[in-house]
């Protein structure tokens, strides 16, 4: 789509990932080269870019988890191209994207800045969502429980029934990446390295104990460095095992939702997947 001289509204292509990087590098963000090629392969119709005079200046990503629900992310503007509407645009077309496809729900983690856009095209909020660190020391090394490259049925079924939709696919792309998940029948927890400090997500667990158990054991893979967990405050026991091992709040965003209700079981949940991830 090309609607004026050397602007195209186009899809992100597998040739944009060090200039994506770049972009959410600049605003300071986490993902890794690998993430944005995961979401590429994830939802390549929904990973979308404005490009201006051959570079990138804006993306957006929407990821369908089935018809039932649909996630917005990357949503990214290069400094020296904001304030000319280019958010509205990959916002506008990804939600055309999904009404197209009669998708019930669409969610997002909005940040302070993106929240006023967001209400201007219909999302409501539903709940907080926060980051949580803790700066990097060495930790004892424990034993990996995995579960091989296809993810197990009993956690899947668990992890439906706690998010509120089928993201086995995404389940099984994180423990294809090289590190399988920590697993005690029907909990899990992965981890992922990040680009400024190492991921702790998702987790699914049935109490606070099976949780404890795999979130320790999932945190001896991130050596030295700084670990990130982006939880559910309303989630007292993922809050009170933070606390226990060291991390600390350091910032909010706010969970949105366009379309119908859809509540996920957050006292199941001890660890979202990722802001542009749900």
């Amino acid at each position: 789509m090309n609607d004026c001289a050397g602007t195209i509204l186009r899809r992100l292509a597998a040739r944009d990932i060090p200039a994506a990087l770049e972009l959410s590098e600049q605003a300071g963000w986490n993902q890794t080269s690998e993430d944005w090629r995961m979401l590429m392969d994830l939802a390549p119709e929904g990973c979308l870019a404005i490009e201006v005079d051959g570079e990138l200046a804006a993306t957006t990503t929407l990821l369908c988890y089935g018809r039932r629900l649909a996630w917005i992310g990357m949503v990214l503007t290069k400094k020296s191209y904001r304030g000319r509407g280019f958010a509205r645009r990959l916002l506008t077309q990804a939600l055309s994207l999904a009404d197209q496809t009669a998708i019930e729900t669409v969610k997002l983690d909005a940040t302070d800045q993106g929240r006023p856009l967001y209400e201007k095209m219909d999302f409501r909020n539903e709940q907080a969502v926060e980051r949580w660190t803790r700066c990097g020391t060495e930790h004892a090394t424990g034993t990996t429980v995995p579960v091989g490259k296809r993810p197990d049925e009993t956690w899947r079924m668990a992890d439906r029934r706690a998010f509120g939709a089928d993201r086995s696919e995404l389940l099984e792309r994180l423990a294809q990446r090289g590190r399988p998940p920590f697993v005690m029948d029907g909990s899990y927890c992965f981890t992922r390295p990040g680009r400024h400090s190492h991921y702790l997500g998702p987790s699914v667990c049935d109490a606070p104990r099976s949780a404890r158990t795999l979130i320790e054991r999932a945190l001896t893979t991130s050596g030295d460095r700084d670990c990130s967990w982006d939880l559910f405050p309303t989630n007292t026991s993922a809050t009170a095992i933070a606390r226990d091992l060291a991390f600390v709040p350091t910032r909010r965003l706010q969970r949105m939702v366009r379309g119908k209700d859809l509540h996920a079981d957050n006292d199941s949940i001890y660890a979202i997947a990722g802001f542009e991830l749900g």
